[in-house]
């Protein structure tokens, strides 16, 4: 099938389905079963750019850019960028250790219950089969199709596979290429490096391209290859959630956004399937997607479902040589933190270029698989309760918030629902009787408490309820990590 009659295909989906392209028949759009209950996935940011591993993923940006450190290294280590450029990595990406399905089983290990591979990061290299770009790992690199056999290996073990495609960036990404000698200007590989289109907005001032929603945006014949990209990507692997990346916020982007929603939600409907859309900014209306807070959180409960992604790395998504790593506590405490505010976690990892996954990350998923093995049932299928929590610490609003650990103290708590239950996590616990006061007498208008239950050892425990507490006797339980309290209440 060509584009143009990809574009006609899509055409007669939207004309013949329930969803057509606006806002208002997209409204409303209910948020998947198995995504609100199942609560955390992981993410998964392998490609090309694992190769040098400096910097971080925005390696084949900055290599190409005069007078950053990755440009530095670029030069020193592999020489002028007219004799090796970015897709001279590629035959050095083999993959030759890479098995879908022990990354799959870590994962559900790790207590995740839905997988996110990147599928296309902005340097343009597709990690899945395509008629679209000859610049992919079926055909390339691995020589595999990567996305096929994760979602494979999903099928396999019970996880719902879902995808994500930063394509929209790449029109502008590798530009500052256009800037001195390099291959990004030979015409032999445009159709990699993409139109790396420069001005301005896309050069030294790209913060004006990702903050201002009128910037300079892409070309029509741009957009109508994005979109058959993604629409292809949607019918060959029918992922359950499509992941964007931030520039699909530009206003250019929106008829095409309206038009491959409803084909997405159109074709699942099809399927039988339940799916949804992430979005960062104000790239979709709240009700027709699922909101997404990069590397953040939200301060309050969110009236509809959201989501954060973030990484166990601090410094990069993708894998570099001396990345830094959050704590097993720290990853558990932003979990209970976000869904306790009606949200779900997408926890990212950075494989090697041969396709193993960090000692560092394995250990942290495996101690966060331990914690959850014992907790989850406070979190997984749960709802918000009438507060999200108590306490002095709280997340800051915003993007890029999240690296630091929060001081949480025996005072903080986050709460979840289900069935007849309020599930209280102490989120520093030190030893001492657990004192929560919004679960204090109310009078006139009162809950009872019934039982509570150390939800980790199943143990019984005593307590008494006062107007100023709910005083939970401990018998001295010390954690590294959250405790959870499954309350009874009626």
């Amino acid at each position: 099938m060509t584009a143009a009659e990809y574009l006609q295909t899509i055409n007669e989906v939207n004309a013949n389905g329930r969803y057509k392209e606006s806002w208002q028949s997209l409204a409303g759009h209910k948020t998947p079963d198995w995504y609100r209950r199942g609560k955390f996935g992981i993410f998964i940011h392998w490609g090309v750019y694992s190769v040098p591993a400096f910097g971080n993923e925005w390696y084949p940006r900055m290599m190409y850019t005069p007078g950053s450190r990755e440009n530095e290294h670029q030069v020193s280590v592999y020489g002028p960028l007219n004799r090796f450029g970015y897709k001279d990595f590629i035959p050095m990406f083999r993959a030759e250790r890479f098995d879908a399905g022990e990354w799959i089983s870590l994962f559900k290990k790790a207590g995740a219950r839905f997988v996110m591979p990147v599928c296309e990061h902005h340097d343009g290299f597709a990690m899945y089969e395509t008629r679209f770009n000859r610049w992919n790992a079926r055909d390339m690199g691995p020589k595999r199709d990567v996305a096929g056999e994760l979602k494979a290996a999903c099928e396999k073990d019970g996880l719902t596979f879902c995808a994500s495609t930063h394509r929209a960036e790449h029109y502008f990404f590798m530009n500052m290429g256009r800037t001195f000698d390099s291959d990004v200007n030979d015409v032999r590989y445009r159709d990699f490096y993409g139109p790396a289109c420069y001005c301005r907005e896309f050069a030294e001032d790209l913060h004006i391209a990702t903050q201002d929603t009128y910037a300079v945006g892409p070309s029509r014949e741009w957009l109508e290859d994005w979109l058959v990209r993604t629409c292809e990507l949607i019918d060959r692997y029918q992922p359950s959630s499509l992941y964007f990346d931030w520039w699909i916020h530009n206003q250019a982007f929106k008829p095409y956004l309206k038009k491959l929603c409803a084909y997405y939600y159109n074709r699942a409907d099809e399927w039988g399937k339940e799916v949804t859309i992430n979005y960062k900014h104000q790239a979709f209306p709240p009700t027709v997607a699922t909101f997404d807070v990069e590397r953040g959180a939200l301060t309050g409960i969110s009236p509809v479902p959201w989501q954060t992604d973030t990484a166990i790395g601090r410094r990069s998504w993708g894998y570099v040589a001396d990345n830094e790593y959050k704590s097993a506590r720290q990853l558990i405490c932003d979990l209970i933190d976000i869904v306790s505010k009606n949200g779900m976690l997408l926890l990212n990892v950075g494989p090697r270029p041969d396709g193993t996954i960090t000692e560092e990350e394995t250990r942290i998923l495996l101690e966060i698989g331990e914690w959850l093995q014992k907790n989850g049932e406070g979190i997984y299928d749960t709802t918000f309760w009438q507060q999200f929590g108590e306490g002095e610490v709280n997340a800051e609003e915003g993007f890029f918030k999240d690296n630091d650990e929060k001081q949480f103290t025996a005072r903080d708590f986050r709460f979840t629902y289900k069935a007849g239950f309020v599930y209280a996590f102490q989120m520093r616990p030190d030893g001492q009787d657990v004192k929560i006061q919004t679960l204090r007498k109310h009078i006139p208008h009162d809950f009872l408490v019934d039982s509570v239950t150390l939800l980790e050892t199943g143990e019984k425990l005593d307590f008494d309820r006062t107007e100023e507490c709910l005083i939970i006797h401990t018998n001295g339980r010390k954690s590294d990590k959250p405790l959870c309290f499954k309350i009874e209440v009626e």
